[in-house]
């Protein structure tokens, strides 16, 4: 019997010219593919839900979200879904899945949360401290009602190659919401966005 993520896998074949970039540069084409899509998440953000327009759209807020997307969370997340791959191997495959999400979420989780606020706080010249102690909380708690079932997805059904670009891909709902959520907290807090990204 085929493991699902291999059966997958041949049904993926359709996507080659990204499977062969993935295979000659991994970590370099899962962060320009973040990238894409921490920017896709923003405008989806900016024009779905805050509904701006083209004239409003604020473009330095969709570069933040991409330079954080490519720059930080893609490496991070690429590296990171390796580890757990390698490192929580068990031979019951639920056990096995169940314990890489517990510690997807447990772990990595609350910290990028944090490092996503906190990034975007620092580029946008507010306060750090301020924007994790408003905003740190709720966003996590909102994470922990998606995402599991999410990784669980990710875990048994994909292959490892994969699963940074599924997470990418149902991001963009995420970090619509990730994004709406740190304007928010700009907005109450008034603060003025820096003349550069």
């Amino acid at each position: 019997m085929i493991p699902q993520s291999r059966r997958l896998d041949k049904q993926l074949h359709g996507i080659k010219p990204y499977n062969r970039k993935l295979a000659a540069r991994p970590l370099l084409t899962q962060s320009v593919t973040t990238a894409v899509l921490f920017a896709t998440g923003d405008i989806t953000a900016q024009q779905l839900v805050d509904k701006r327009g083209i004239k409003g759209h604020d473009l330095k807020r969709t570069g933040r979200m991409a330079l954080y997307g490519g720059v930080v969370f893609g490496p991070v997340a690429t590296t990171w879904i390796g580890f757990l791959s390698r490192k929580i191997t068990f031979a019951n495959r639920r056990i096995e899945t169940l314990a890489r999400v517990a510690c997807d979420q447990s772990f990595f989780a609350p910290v990028m949360i944090g490092v996503f606020l906190s990034s975007m706080a620092t580029m946008e010249g507010a306060s750090p401290k301020e924007r994790l102690e408003k905003t740190w909380w709720p966003a996590l708690k909102t994470n922990w009602m998606v995402w599991p079932f999410v990784q669980m997805i990710n875990f048994t059904f994909l292959p490892l190659q994969h699963r940074v670009l599924f997470a990418n891909v149902i991001s963009i709902g995420w970090n619509s919401y990730l994004s709406w959520v740190n304007s928010q907290s700009v907005a109450e807090q008034g603060v003025g966005l820096p003349a550069k990204v």
